[in-house]
């Protein structure tokens, strides 16, 4: 003879059997679930502030979250400073030397040019006095050689104004370039830091769950805050194994629960392949018939929100053929 404790879940399973003998052939027990959508932020911190609380609805782009997030700030000021220093420097090799130092080299090449002039002329003096046997040959070659240094160093001095006129040799300027690029993608680093400390809404969706308080500590990946999109909501039902063959995606089905306001509608969009079975769990010709197969079904997302997870819900399918 059974005892009590065993004979009471044989009597429930019975039971059940029976209720669901008198259900419809086309009508299957199921209930509501959802694929939740866990927003975290890459980078650990103290969570700032939470912008959402349970229960509540948010358009895609609303702000869910931040985490402290000075570090990350210092970080992006020093990175714009780095490249502003960097496009200066590059500026500067490009447009040359300084008007001041220009102009201090103009002006000593005019004094190179006065002085050139003043030679020449003592030069050709000499060359008349050395004619008329006044002075010696050795006076006359040391005008000449006084002249054509003096010559020689406005011809320096013009090359080095021409210079100051100038940028950068090339190599500088390539080198100047890429510390650019460099603090350009140091400071992209920074900022991308900065905004993984704040996250948004994804999606319109609903707020299922808040997982931390202001105040805390988060870790890198942790979710914050649970949402639950509209077109993440879908009903899960189990059909035997006589009738899984008859069933397929984007097949259409109505979804009936207590309290509704009436059916939503839904579309097939998983047919699960492998069985789930009831007990007993050998596989002979009498427990074939205890096989399921569990299928999926999604809503339109405007329906979606009628239909909550956990809740039973019975499905039907209009054109499955007995």
């Amino acid at each position: 003879m059974l005892s009590k404790t065993r004979a009471l879940p044989i009597l429930i399973a019975l039971c059940f059997l029976a209720a669901c003998s008198e259900e419809p052939a086309n009508v299957f027990q199921g209930y509501v679930e959802g694929e939740y959508v866990q927003v975290s932020a890459a980078i650990g911190g103290t969570l700032e502030n939470l912008h959402v609380i349970r229960g509540q609805e948010v358009r895609s782009g609303d702000l869910l979250f931040s985490l402290d997030r000075a570090f990350e700030k210092a970080a992006v000021e020093e990175a714009e400073h780095g490249l502003k220093r960097a496009q200066d420097n590059l500026a500067n090799l490009e447009k040359g030397q300084r008007p001041s130092e220009i102009a201090s080299i103009q002006a000593r090449l005019q004094k190179a040019k006065a002085a050139v002039a003043l030679a020449k002329i003592e030069y050709e003096r000499r060359v008349k006095l050395v004619a008329e046997a006044t002075i010696s040959q050795e006076e006359l070659d040391r005008a000449k050689s006084d002249y054509d240094q003096k010559r020689q160093l406005v011809s320096e001095i013009e090359s080095e104004l021409r210079t100051a006129r100038l940028g950068a040799r090339s190599d500088l300027i390539l080198v100047a370039e890429s510390e650019i690029r460099q603090a350009q993608a140091q400071l992209d680093q920074a900022k991308w830091s900065y905004a993984q400390k704040e996250r948004s809404a994804p999606a319109d969706a609903f707020v299922f769950d808040t997982l931390f308080r202001v105040g805390e500590w988060v870790a890198a990946g942790q979710p914050v805050v649970s949402l639950l999109p509209p077109e993440n909501v879908e009903v899960r039902f189990y059909v035997p194994q006589t009738v899984v063959g008859k069933l397929q995606a984007g097949q259409r089905v109505i979804v009936t629960y207590d309290g509704g306001s009436g059916p939503v509608e839904a579309v097939i969009s998983y047919v699960s392949p492998s069985a789930e079975y009831t007990p007993p769990v050998i596989y002979s010709s009498q427990s074939r018939a205890k096989l399921v197969f569990m299928l999926k079904a999604n809503p339109a997302p405007e329906e979606a929100a009628r239909l909550h997870p956990g809740q039973p819900v019975d499905v039907t399918v209009p054109d499955l053929q007995p």
